[in-house]
C-alpha cells in the first residue's frame, strides 16, 4: 500500500489555511488574534470554539475537544488521515509524493481525478442546456411546474441532456478528451462509442460527499424508456455505497444528527425546497447496509419518507432493518391519502404540509406493529414478522420493552413471545413462521408473474425490443422485475453485443435466482411467456388507468373539453382491453409459474 512521504505531509501542513478549512464546518469571527465560532460538537449559544491560524489548532472551551485542523476534518467527515491529506492537497495545490509500491495506486488516482473532471464539465454543460437553451425549456418548465424554484435547480446543478446523441462526444473530443477515455467513462454506448447514453432527459448530477460529480441520473420527459436511468458504475461510482445529495445534506445532518431518507431525486428536491436541508436518497435500490453505515458517520437517527404505494412501504421495512442493524434509530413518515410521495405533497399542499409530514413521523416499531396487524397470519405470524426487527436492536432493554408491547397487542403471554423469539434467534423458527420472517429479513426474490416474465426476457434478450415498446419499468411492481428491466434497458441502449452479462446484476440474490431458472430450463417457450406476460401487464395497467378516469368523471367540477377527452380515452381503453381478452381466449389459459418459496 502506497504511503505519503513525510515531505509531502509537511508541504500540506505548510500550505494549509486553517481558518478556511475550519470554515467549512462553522462560521468564524476574528477576536484577539484567534477565530471564534459555535462548536460543531455540542450545542451552545455563545461561541467557545477557537481556531489558532498560526499553529493550525482548534480547541473548544465548552466541551474541551481539541487538536489539529486535520483532526477536525477527520472527525467531521469521518475520513482517514491519508484521505484527509489527499483532499487538502487537492484543495491547496500540493502535489503529493508517495513511497513504496505506489504506481498502481497513483494510476488509479489519476484515472479517478480525470473522470471526476470529465463529469464536472459534463454537469456544467447539461446545466447550461437546461437554463439557457431552447432545447432545455420544456425540461425547465417541467421542474418548475413541480414546485421547484430556480434557486433549488441551481443548488442541485440540474441539467438537460440534448436529444442529439452525437453532440456530447463531439463536444468533449474538441475539449481534448480521448476516444478511449470517453469510451470507458460510462457516458456513452459501448457498441457505438460516439452515441451518448443519456438523451432528452432531465439530468440529476450524483455527487460524492466531497461534492465531486461521480455519476448522473436521468428522467425521461417524452417517448419510450424507463422513467429513470443511472450512469453505469465506475471506479468513482458504486450506487449501493452512494447517496444522492449527501454533500448538500451534510451540514443539516451534522447539525440535527438526523437524516431524512426519501425514495427518489424529486423527493429530495421537494424536501430541500420545503426547508428540510438534510434529505438524501438511495440510487434506485433498496437501502443498503453500506448506505446506512455511511449515514451513521454523522447521524443518530433516520426519518424514512418513502412512497405510499406497496413497493414504497415494503422498502420501508427493509430500510428500517438496514438502519437498526447499523445503530441508527428510525421513524417513518406516512404520506397522506391525497399524495403518494414528498414531491407530490409539495406540489399539491405546499412546503408547510411537507414539513408537517416529516415532523409527524412515527416510531419504526409502531409502524411495523401496525403493518403486522394487516398480515392475516394469526398471532404467531404477526409476532414472527417483527422478530427480524427485535434481532436488529442493539439493546436488550429495548427488545424486552417491544416484546411487552407485542404481548399486550396480540393478547398473549409475554413468556410465549420470548420463547418464539428465542427459537427464531437460534435459527429454529417454525415452518409456518419462516416465510414471514424471511420476507421481512432477507427480501429474497420470489417467483411471480412479473419476475417470471422479466427473467425469461433476460435469458432470451431478443424479446426485449418488443417488451419495451409495450411496457416500462414503472409498470412493474416487483422491485426485482424492475431491476431486470432497467439492466436490460441499459444493455439495449449500449448495444455492446452479445447477451446482457450476469455481472450487470448488482444483487447477488437476483443473479443467482435468474441463473438457477436458466439452468433448470424454466422458460422452454419464451415467445408465449413474453406474449402472455405483456398482455396481462398491459391489461393491468389499462384497468388501473380506467379506474382513475371513472373516478375523475364522477367529479362534479368536471366539464367541457376535459370531460370529452376523458370519455374518448376510456373508449380507447375499453376497446384495447376487449382485444386483449380475445387474444387471451385464443391463446388458451396460461397459469404462469408455480409459486415458489425459494
Amino acid at each position: 500500500m502506497a504511503r505519503i512521504t513525510e515531505t509531502s505531509k509537511q508541504a500540506v501542513l505548510d500550505r494549509l489555511d486553517a481558518v478556511e478549512a475550519a470554515g467549512d464546518y462553522l462560521r468564524l469571527e476574528k477576536k484577539s488574534g484567534r477565530y471564534w465560532g459555535l462548536c460543531p460538537f455540542h450545542n451552545e449559544k455563545t461561541p467557545s470554539f477557537t481556531v489558532d491560524p498560526d499553529r493550525k489548532l482548534y480547541y473548544c472551551f465548552g466541551c474541551h475537544k481539541g487538536g489539529t485542523i486535520i483532526d477536525l476534518i477527520m472527525e467531521m467527515d469521518k475520513l482517514s488521515f491519508a484521505e484527509t491529506l489527499e483532499r487538502l492537497a487537492r484543495r491547496f495545490g500540493v502535489e503529493l509524493v508517495y513511497e513504496g509500491d505506489y504506481r498502481q495506486d497513483m494510476e488509479k488516482e489519476r484515472r479517478s481525478e480525470e473522470l471526476a473532471e470529465l463529469y464536472r464539465r459534463v454537469a456544467l454543460t447539461f446545466h447550461h442546456f437546461l437554463m439557457e437553451t431552447p432545447g432545455g425549456a420544456a425540461a425547465k418548465q417541467y421542474i418548475i411546474n413541480r414546485g421547484i424554484s430556480v434557486e433549488t435547480i441551481n443548488a442541485f446543478n440540474l441539467g438537460y441532456s440534448p436529444q442529439d446523441r452525437s453532440w456530447l462526444f463531439n463536444f468533449l473530443s474538441k475539449k481534448g478528451f480521448s476516444g478511449d477515455f470517453l469510451a470507458g467513462s460510462g457516458l456513452f454506448s459501448q457498441r457505438y462509442p460516439g452515441s451518448a447514453f443519456f438523451s432528452g432527459r432531465l439530468m440529476f448530477p450524483i455527487t460524492d460527499r466531497q461534492g465531486r460529480t461521480v455519476a448522473f441520473g436521468g428522467r425521461i420527459l417524452a417517448g419510450d424508456g424507463p422513467k429513470y436511468l443511472n450512469s453505469a458504475e465506475t471506479e468513482l461510482f458504486k450506487k449501493g455505497k452512494n447517496l444522492f445529495a449527501l454533500d448538500i445534506a451534510l451540514p443539516g445532518i451534522r447539525t440535527s444528527k438526523t437524516a431524512v431518507l426519501a425514495e427518489g431525486y424529486m423527493d429530495v428536491l421537494a424536501l430541500y425546497q420545503a426547508g428540510l436541508r438534510n434529505a438524501v436518497a438511495p440510487l434506485g435500490t433498496a437501502v443498503t447496509g453500506d448506505q446506512a453505515r455511511l449515514l451513521k458517520r454523522w447521524a443518530d437517527r433516520v426519518v424514512l419518507a418513502l412512497d405510499a404505494d406497496e413497493a414504497g412501504q415494503n422498502a420501508a421495512v427493509k430500510a428500517i432493518l438496514a438502519c437498526r442493524r447499523n445503530g441508527l434509530a428510525c421513524s417513518v413518515a406516512v404520506p397522506p391519502a391525497e399524495a403518494k410521495d414528498p414531491a407530490e405533497i409539495l406540489q399539491k399542499n405546499g412546503a408547510e404540509a411537507l414539513q408537517n409530514f416529516v415532523k409527524s413521523s412515527i416510531l419504526d416499531f409502531d409502524y411495523l406493529l401496525s403493518k403486522s396487524r394487516t398480515l392475516n397470519a394469526g398471532k404467531s405470524g404477526a409476532a414472527a414478522f417483527l422478530f427480524p426487527y427485535l434481532a436488529a436492536l442493539d439493546s436488550g432493554v429495548s427488545r424486552d420493552s417491544c416484546i411487552g408491547v407485542m404481548a399486550d397487542e396480540f393478547g398473549v403471554d409475554r413468556r410465549a413471545v420470548w420463547e418464539d423469539y428465542d427459537r427464531y434467534a437460534a435459527g429454529e423458527p417454525r415452518k409456518e413462521e419462516r416465510a414471514l420472517v424471511e420476507s421481512a429479513a432477507d427480501d429474497l426474490p420470489r417467483m411471480n408473474g412479473e419476475l417470471y416474465l422479466m427473467a425469461a426476457v433476460f435469458l432470451h434478450p431478443g424479446f426485449f425490443r418488443v417488451l419495451r415498446s409495450k411496457l416500462s419499468a414503472e409498470d412493474l411492481e416487483d422491485r426485482y422485475a424492475r431491476e431486470l428491466f432497467i439492466v436490460l434497458e441499459e444493455w439495449f441502449r449500449n448495444q455492446a453485443g452479445g447477451d446482457p452479462p450476469f455481472s450487470a446484476l448488482d444483487d447477488g440474490r437476483l443473479r443467482d435466482f435468474v441463473m438457477k431458472r436458466g439452468v433448470e430450463g424454466a422458460f422452454s417457450n419464451p415467445e408465449r411467456i413474453v406474449r402472455d406476460g405483456i398482455a396481462r401487464l398491459r391489461a393491468k395497467k389499462l384497468k388501473r388507468r380506467r379506474k382513475e378516469i371513472v373516478r375523475e368523471l364522477r367529479s362534479p367540477a368536471l366539464q367541457g373539453e376535459r370531460q370529452g377527452d376523458l370519455l374518448a380515452e376510456k373508449l380507447s381503453i375499453d376497446s384495447e382491453l376487449t382485444g386483449l381478452d380475445a387474444a387471451e381466449e385464443l391463446s388458451g389459459s396460461f397459469a404462469g409459474p408455480k409459486k415458489e418459496t425459494n
